[in-house]
């Protein structure tokens, strides 16, 4: 199913033996657009500190009380290697992490998780690895992005900017952010749209905009999008045709 992340921010973390904060983030490969890490804001239990949890460990949250368990201890977590400051989250930092949690590498793999379709497929430890005894050479470093960053990101069109990053839409199995949707209130008073990840040309990241090959024309008659009501299969199939695009489900 497809869940907005910013309904998700602000969950609290359920430990398996106590709260541990609250969901602040997420981040994402700006390679595949899969989710790598829920960012924790842990102020009240380490104060000062943010920790990592990989979706490994999500299970399925409290969506009426807003709480999302984890599959791990607060002890586990405390121990976990610390993240710097205000620091980009490096792909030695990430091997680190994989190596405490018993994790194989995500990035060693054709899978959107390494050699797994879906976070289900590493849930339980594995023995320990590393890229020299994979057989196979490391992904060059880390792209990871942070949701938040992006969020107000312009859209970027062939003929003008449109409107903005307004929130993403991720699919609670595999961890892939399936859409952004897109704000036009500067351009379509109160209507908002979805684009496809797979959809854009490129990011530039100095410049905050994101720049897919579409017209606004075409995009201002795209089906309309709903947030209070979900992405369900046949509206998925209407967007595609609507713009051409074959079914990347299948």
């Amino acid at each position: 199913m497809l869940r907005s992340i910013d309904e998700i921010l602000g969950y609290t973390i359920q430990a398996t033996d106590g709260d541990i904060g609250r969901c602040q983030d997420f981040l994402f490969d700006d390679r595949s657009w899969v989710v790598r890490y829920m960012v924790a804001r842990t102020a009240k239990w380490l104060p000062g500190r943010e920790v990592l949890v990989s979706p490994v460990f999500l299970q399925e949250p409290d969506w009426s009380s807003r709480q999302f368990p984890v599959t791990l201890t607060r002890e586990q977590l405390e121990q976990a290697p610390p993240l710097e400051e205000h620091a980009p989250v490096s792909r030695q930092y990430e091997i680190d992490y994989h190596e405490y949690f018993a994790l194989p590498f995500y990035w060693i793999g054709n899978d959107l998780w390494g050699t797994y379709p879906d976070p289900a497929g590493v849930i339980h430890p594995v023995e320990r690895i590393s890229p020299a005894a994979s057989g196979a050479q490391p992904a060059e470093e880390g792209h990871l992005r942070s949701t938040a960053e992006v969020t107000g990101y312009h859209i970027a069109t062939t003929s003008g900017d449109l409107g903005h990053v307004d929130d993403f839409l991720v699919d609670d199995t595999t961890w892939a952010l399936r859409y952004l949707v897109v704000d036009t209130r500067n351009w379509l008073p109160g209507r908002k749209v979805l684009v496809s990840p797979r959809w854009i040309d490129s990011i530039h990241w100095a410049n905050e905009k994101v720049y897919v090959n579409l017209d606004s024309e075409t995009i201002k008659d795209s089906p309309a999008f709903d947030p209070s009501q979900p992405v369900n299969r046949r509206y998925e199939v209407e967007l595609y045709d609507y713009y051409g695009r074959p079914h990347d489900w299948k």
